[in-house]
């Protein structure tokens, strides 16, 4: 699946030079209710939640991707207000888990995750893919990996690019001050093969599109 990640131009070209990508924290993640999603009014059930959030963050991380890269607030949130980067990444279907996005928070019997089968793993996974509905426009999709695969840096973690992790296409945005010339010249090789393009603001509708006219850029 072609999916996308946003970046300010500072990080992304770190990225692109030593061809990795940062994996977020769990306890880092800008949403306060990730992997805190299933309610519950007793403050065991929360504690046990908290709990097993602190245990997975010191052991697994994720990237977190997008399905679509025409969203205008997602370059503004993510992207340094459209002065940033897009980066467009051909990841596995079978590794990327798509985020279900809700109004109510889902409710469980948290004895389940002391058992072992299907029906704890099921509950397991809303744990991991839930979120508040209002962030649906995120069109999310997560890879999660463990920390003992990655590369660390100063106590962070990086994924190298690789054929699952295959970096398809750069997308500067529409603020971004950067040329084609000098994206080349800084990245040099290792932009072969990777499409560059430069993205607009559409003329009819709140969208981000590609900029078709080559001397804008």
């Amino acid at each position: 699946m072609r999916v996308y990640h946003f970046t300010n131009l500072k990080f992304g070209l770190d990225d692109l030079r030593r061809r990795w990508l940062k994996v977020a924290r769990i306890a880092d993640l800008n949403d306060p209710f990730d992997f805190l999603a299933l309610g519950s009014t007793r403050k065991d059930v929360r504690l046990v939640l908290r709990t097993m959030r602190n245990i997975m963050s010191s052991s697994m991380g994720l990237l977190c991707f997008s399905r679509c890269w025409r969203n205008p607030v997602q370059w503004a949130h993510y992207s340094d207000g459209h002065r940033g980067l897009c980066l467009g990444f051909d990841v596995p279907d079978s590794l990327l888990k798509r985020v279900k996005y809700s109004n109510t928070r889902p409710i469980v019997d948290i004895s389940v995750f002391e058992q072992v089968g299907d029906r704890a793993r099921i509950e397991f996974e809303k744990l991991l893919r839930v979120k508040y509905d209002h962030w649906r426009y995120e069109q999310e999709e997560r890879q999660f990996v463990s920390l003992k695969d990655t590369r660390e840096e100063s106590g962070r973690f990086f994924v190298p690019f690789s054929p699952i992790l295959a970096l398809r296409n750069i997308i500067v945005g529409h603020r971004c001050d950067i040329s084609r010339a000098k994206l080349t010249e800084h990245l040099g090789r290792r932009i072969v093969g990777v499409e560059l393009r430069k993205a607009r603001l559409s003329f009819q509708k709140f969208c981000v599109v590609l900029q078709r006219d080559e001397t804008q850029w």
